[in-house]
C-alpha cells in the first residue's frame, strides 16, 4: 500500500520547474512577472516545495498561461508512458479498429510550447518597452 501512495505523490514545485523550463522561462523572468516581492531565489525555493500555496500556484499558472491543474496533476511517469504508448504501431491500429481517434499528445505539447514561446517573446517585448519608459522617466 505504501508503494501506491508514494507513486501517487505529486511534487508541485518540481512540476512548476518542468513547465517553466519547457517554456524556456528563467526563474528571474518569472519572479519579475510575480512582482517586486519576488526574486530568483524565491522562485528556486518555490520549486523545492512539494505543495505550493493555491494563490501563488494560480498566479504562476496564469503567468505561464497554463491551467493550474496541469501543475497540480502532472505525473511525469504517466506522461512518459502515454507518449511511449502513442508511438507504438499497435496503439494506432487499436484506436482505428475501435472507431476512436488518438490525438498526438506530443504534437499538442509542441503546439502549446510554440504558443508559450510567442507569449514569452511578447512578455520580453513588453518588459523592454517598460524599461525604455522607465529610462525616459529617470532621464527627465
Amino acid at each position: 500500500m505504501t508503494h501506491t501512495t508514494s507513486s501517487l505523490k505529486i511534487h508541485e514545485g518540481r512540476n512548476l520547474k518542468r513547465f517553466r523550463e519547457m517554456l524556456s522561462i528563467k526563474q528571474d523572468a518569472l519572479a519579475f512577472e510575480l512582482g517586486e516581492d519576488w526574486n530568483q531565489q524565491k522562485i528556486f525555493l518555490l520549486e523545492q516545495k512539494e505543495q505550493i500555496d493555491s494563490d501563488i500556484l494560480e498566479q504562476v499558472a496564469a503567468i505561464l498561461k497554463i491551467p493550474a491543474e496541469a501543475i497540480r496533476n502532472f505525473d511525469e511517469e504517466k506522461t512518459v508512458n502515454i507518449i511511449a504508448n502513442t508511438f507504438q504501431d499497435t496503439a494506432f491500429e487499436n484506436s482505428f479498429n475501435n472507431g476512436t481517434i488518438n490525438f498526438h499528445p506530443v504534437e499538442k505539447f509542441f503546439q502549446l510550447h510554440e504558443e508559450k514561446i510567442t507569449l514569452y517573446e511578447r512578455m520580453l517585448k513588453e518588459k523592454e518597452d517598460m524599461m525604455a519608459r522607465l529610462e525616459r522617466l529617470i532621464g527627465k
